[in-house]
């Protein structure tokens, strides 16, 4: 762990990131086989999360209808005002948690996520960002870039992530780890850190 990740765990400034846990990721349309096995790492980090005062922020794919760029790849998914675009009943944000769409596979992309960050935290923002949701090595990975060039620290729960294939995310995690220093754990081990 780098310095700042050694430092009394109650000086660490945490939020966490609940990326596209969305109906048509986990149930519908573009449907991840792996997705539902990541449900309960998830809830447990969120329920200590909270209770740890620790601000959660769903980062959620609300498309409009023209966004082609995607849906000439995906087809069309998670269109905005859609159940398939709402966030899965086991994992529903509550009151006091943000919720930021998004048109594009990274959170930080035209949204209001770093402004968010920021108004939670101060001027600088959180250190860690802990990212979790579908998918590693697209929606996870593009949203960890932007959270390395902010200059956010990355702490990923490798259980708490997945991909359609088990290549791809394995690939995902191993690329954020090289190219953004994301620290790469078991949600129990992040636990660990919160508590």
């Amino acid at each position: 762990m780098n310095k700042n990740m050694k430092r009394k765990r109650d000086e660490i400034k945490y939020a966490v990131l609940v990326v596209d846990m969305l109906n048509d990721f986990v149930y519908g349309k573009l449907r991840c086989p792996k997705a539902k096995k990541i449900i309960p790492k998830i809830r447990l980090l969120l329920d200590i999360a909270k209770s740890r005062h620790i601000p959660v922020f769903y980062c959620n794919d609300a498309h409009l209808s023209n966004d082609n760029f995607e849906f000439n790849l995906w087809g069309p998914h998670a269109l905005k005002g859609t159940k398939g675009a709402s966030v899965i009943e086991d994992l529903k944000p509550s009151k006091a948690d943000y919720v930021i769409p998004k048109r594009t596979y990274s959170a930080f992309y035209n949204t209001k996520l770093d402004t968010f960050l920021k108004h939670e935290f101060g001027k600088k923002g959180p250190d860690v960002l802990i990212i979790t949701g579908i998918h590693t090595d697209i929606c996870a990975r593009h949203t960890a870039y932007d959270a390395f060039v902010r200059g956010y620290q990355i702490l990923i729960p490798e259980d708490g992530v997945t991909a359609f294939q088990e290549i791809d995310h394995k690939s995902g995690l191993a690329y954020m780890k090289k190219n953004y220093g994301a620290k790469i754990l078991k949600t129990s081990k992040i636990i660990g850190l919160l508590t």
